[in-house]
């Protein structure tokens, strides 16, 4: 079993997040996974956006969540689109327990032994100084 789908860091991709997304990035790269929520009328969005989809409202706060969340999807990759990637890695959507969901890849887990509704818990692997990247594992 790999440790995560990246054999080699040095050729990995990282993201170069602008707008709300380096908010994101910024708040995992401090050791915090924080979700935005409307500070209007309280819905939870993630991918960060300007606007509230549920009552446009531009007021947002970003809210620290606890990572913690169960498995709603997942697709396990075979073929790599980049060499630094070793197959097969699996990439997770869960749903958090405060609502939001959040993708990321899994870890500490083989793909076969993945399920519905598996608890998992985040954890972040700063890249630089401004950007953390999220990952998943079974939940201890």
């Amino acid at each position: 079993m790999n440790a995560g789908p990246v054999s080699s860091p040095e050729l990995r991709i990282l993201p170069n997040p602008v707008g709300p997304n380096a908010e994101f990035y910024a708040w995992c790269a401090r050791g915090e996974v924080r979700v935005q929520r409307c500070a209007a009328c309280g819905t939870w969005r993630h991918p960060p956006r300007h606007r509230c989809a549920a009552c446009a409202s531009r007021d947002v706060a970003w809210e620290r969540v606890s990572g913690r969340g169960r498995v709603f999807s997942w697709t396990v990759t075979h073929q790599p689109l980049d060499p630094a990637f070793d197959v097969p890695y699996v990439v997770v959507v869960v749903e958090l327990d405060e609502g939001p969901r959040l993708v990321g890849n899994v870890r500490g887990i083989e793909p076969s032994a993945l399920r519905l509704d598996l608890a998992v818990e985040a954890e972040l692997e700063p890249v630089s100084d401004t950007v953390a990247l999220v990952h998943f594992r079974p939940a201890s």
